[in-house]
């Protein structure tokens, strides 16, 4: 019989929740993009949504990978680092 190493489906979790980190970072910043370019066509104004809009996503997305990937390196410590 084929014994299952448990080592890899960790290292699967681990993969799949930087991907989903990833795609969340990349998200935010498309949508408060599109979003501003809404409003830019919406008032005919300048870019300036848009780049505000970009620059906040970019902003926002980044805090929010930073706090996520603080709060998996803590639970790691705590864990006594065997991960």
């Amino acid at each position: 019989m084929i014994k299952r190493d448990p080592a890899h489906h960790r290292e699967m979790g681990e993969g799949q929740r930087y991907l989903a980190l990833g795609l969340n970072f990349g998200l935010g910043i498309v949508l408060f993009a599109l979003a501003g370019v809404w409003l830019d066509r919406r008032l005919g104004s300048t870019p300036a949504f848009t780049i505000g809009g970009t620059v906040r996503g970019a902003v926002l997305s980044f805090l929010n990978a930073y706090w996520k990937l603080a709060e998996l390196e803590r639970k790691r410590r705590e864990r006594g680092g065997k991960e």
